[in-house]
């Protein structure tokens, strides 16, 4: 049994009973254990002593013995999470619902509990472009989100959607989910859907053609599409007969398809229309067909990139498990800066969230040019929102978005002179909130953070 699922079941079984949740160093001790480390051992991990350990541990049974109904220890605890899940299996069906889940960490030794261990050192700054490589010092985490999207990707013929603004780290999370992925075996193949030639997108039948011929180059297969195109049934049969009767049969171990950059088939109705009708069909096949339960897509697209009122595809999937991209809070902007080996107080982490917000990008952007030239916070926070500021760049691809589109910017316009919470139409709030630029509580708009507010205040209200 898979320790992240017997960890899930334990975690939902312990919460039925006491309305507890396992803590971070419950989920450390429960991986440990059903490794057989001793105490002793897992001390090498993290810097509690044995000792501590221990107590945790001995809290730890009893709370599983209470969700098990049945007396266990250190010893024991595994057979019995084994026992419980062979005699009920339905227990384990526990994606759509599951009970608060702690804050739990990968399998990997050197991230159960990374705020223990010692501030790696900075052998050489990156800028921040792109997504963060794995084992980055520089990626934060979302346990929660990591261990839903782990979880999903083991059960058969799930699909996760992944979406948010740009740079707020859909990719980053994605190459993760791969690389978890690659780890318990399973097959990978990442489409970058930007890389499309638009002639091909502009043509179904092309398009599908290049998608099966892809995804048969990276499973290392030979090219077959010719056995299996059939002009009389039309692209989309075609394409799902090629997976089902060649590609899916020929694997020993479930796909993760992964398919980046999906906003960038929606300017195109008609391949965008019958693409995404395609992916609704495999998922819902695997509900009824068992060769189709291979296969576990992951979906990513921004949703800023378009916001013309007929580009609404990005909803157009709206089955599978949903991921919208949080933003970082200021104990994640404190523990940044740590890795940045900045000496933080948790009031200088606030001054930065209060200028960007907890958008990813735009903080780890400001810790780089600390570092990298020299700034104190107080000059940073100064320059941030003019033209000589390094988020120039930034803002007027926002400008660049929003040409053209007049009621988004006088919305902007009423928000930036506006000391309260403002009511925007429909339409208005969820353009900008698709953007990233607003924030919305009972049906009241704010802007996201203050960048925002004095960048729109100079670029977009009138001067005197």
């Amino acid at each position: 049994m898979d320790v992240e699922v017997a960890l899930t079941l334990a975690n939902t079984l312990v919460f039925q009973k006491t309305g507890q949740n396992l803590n971070t160093l419950h989920a450390f001790i429960f991986r440990s254990a059903w490794l057989n480390q001793t105490y002793e051992e897992m001390t090498q991990t993290c810097r509690y002593s044995d000792t501590h350990l221990k107590k945790v541990g001995s809290a730890l049974w009893e709370l599983l013995s209470s969700g098990l109904d049945a007396e266990v220890n250190k010893k024991t605890f595994r057979a019995a999470i084994e026992r419980y899940a062979q005699s009920r299996p339905e227990a384990l069906d526990l994606q759509d619902a599951i009970a608060p889940i702690p804050m739990l960490r990968r399998t990997d030794a050197s991230a159960h509990f990374p705020e223990l261990l010692p501030i790696p050192v900075i052998e050489e700054l990156q800028f921040p472009e792109g997504p963060v490589e794995v084992g980055s010092p520089f990626y934060i985490d979302f346990p929660n989100i990591e261990f839903c999207c782990y979880y999903a990707i083991s059960k058969p013929g799930r699909l996760i959607r992944i979406k948010g603004t740009r740079h707020t780290g859909k990719t980053s999370l994605l190459a993760r989910i791969l690389n978890h992925a690659r780890e318990q075996n399973y097959k990978t193949v990442a489409l970058n859907l930007q890389l499309v030639d638009r002639k091909m997108l502009q043509d179904v039948d092309q398009f599908l053609q290049w998608f099966c011929a892809r995804v048969t180059r990276g499973l290392q297969l030979p090219l077959k599409l010719e056995d299996h195109w059939d002009g009389v049934f039309g692209s989309k049969i075609s394409c799902k007969d090629y997976f089902e009767n060649y590609l899916l049969p020929q694997l020993d171990q479930p796909l993760v398809l992964a398919l980046d950059e999906l906003e960038a088939v929606f300017p195109y109705p008609e391949t965008a229309d019958h693409f995404f009708a395609l992916l609704r069909a495999w998922y819902e096949e695997a509900k009824m067909n068992s060769i189709w339960q291979n296969l576990r897509l992951v979906l990513v697209h921004s949703t800023d990139v378009y916001i013309a009122e007929k580009m609404h595809q990005s909803s157009s999937i709206n089955v599978g498990l949903p991921i919208q991209m949080p933003e970082f809070n200021v104990g994640q902007i404190e523990t940044l800066a740590q890795r940045h080996q900045l000496d933080w107080t948790i009031a200088q982490a606030k001054q930065l969230a209060q200028m960007v917000g907890g958008h990813p990008y735009l903080v780890r952007l400001a810790l780089y040019h600390i570092v990298q030239d020299n700034l104190s916070l107080d000059e940073l926070l100064r320059l941030a929102p003019t033209e000589a500021g390094f988020y120039n760049s930034h803002m007027q691809e926002i400008l660049a978005l929003l040409e053209g589109q007049t009621d988004l910017v006088n919305a902007l316009k009423t928000l930036v002179v506006s000391a309260d919470p403002v009511s925007l139409t429909l339409t208005e709030t969820t353009k900008l909130k698709r953007m990233g630029l607003i924030k919305v509580k009972d049906n009241q708009a704010t802007l996201r953070c203050e960048l925002y507010r004095q960048y729109f205040s100079d670029h977009l209200l009138p001067k005197f």
